[in-house]
């Protein structure tokens, strides 16, 4: 039996829980997870941003950590792998400029694929064009953006298909929980070690 791969899209500050949780949960289930960032290699890093939620009307945002790469992008091919995951944070914003990341997006809908994306991941696909027709959620300030892009809002971590979408990393459990599912990956019955007598 083959490994699954899965491809995550990183970039200059995104928000530091939405990558480093979905890039070590999915490795701790056996996944191989290659993390990239456009004119980035393996070992450079991506600053992260920490957003929180501290009773402001939007989130507040702090200095994250380093988060290396473990993969260069120029060497991914969309085609070898299984799953993709779109964190939020401030890197969507222009990680959408790029070609080479919207068309990479376009794969993984064509092949009809497992896509998870959270928060303001939801930018790089409604610039792929990929939402047309779906159902799904971001962070709540990106629903006009959503709609836009011809998607119909939920309010709540959301499964299309193959698309699972999630607002913030809040939904982390819920989110990671439907994107495993939609892999055919079950957790639910984890059942603890026996302790010693």
């Amino acid at each position: 039996m083959t490994q699954t791969t899965v491809l995550l899209l990183a970039g200059d500050f995104v928000e530091d829980y939405e990558v480093m949780v979905p890039f070590q949960a999915l490795q701790m289930v056996g996944f191989e997870v290659h993390a990239v960032c456009p004119e980035k290699e393996a070992g450079d890093a991506c600053p992260t941003a920490v957003h929180d939620f501290e009773g402001d009307q939007t989130y507040t945002e702090k200095p994250g950590h380093n988060f290396e790469l473990n993969h260069d992008f120029d060497a991914v091919d969309p085609s070898e792998y299984d799953a993709l995951v779109v964190p939020g944070g401030r890197a969507p914003e222009y990680l959408r400029t790029y070609d080479e990341v919207l068309e990479i997006v376009q794969h993984f809908f064509e092949a009809d694929k497992p896509v998870a994306a959270l928060c303001h991941g939801l930018q790089i696909l409604a610039a792929a064009d990929v939402l047309e027709g779906r159902t799904c959620t971001a962070y709540p300030a990106l629903e006009s953006e959503v709609k836009t892009a011809g998607a119909d809002w939920e309010d709540s971590v959301t499964r299309d298909g193959n698309l699972v979408t999630g607002q913030a990393w809040p939904d982390h459990p819920e989110w990671l929980a439907e994107f495993l599912d939609c892999m055919g990956t079950d957790v639910d019955h984890a059942e603890p070690a026996a302790a010693d007598d």
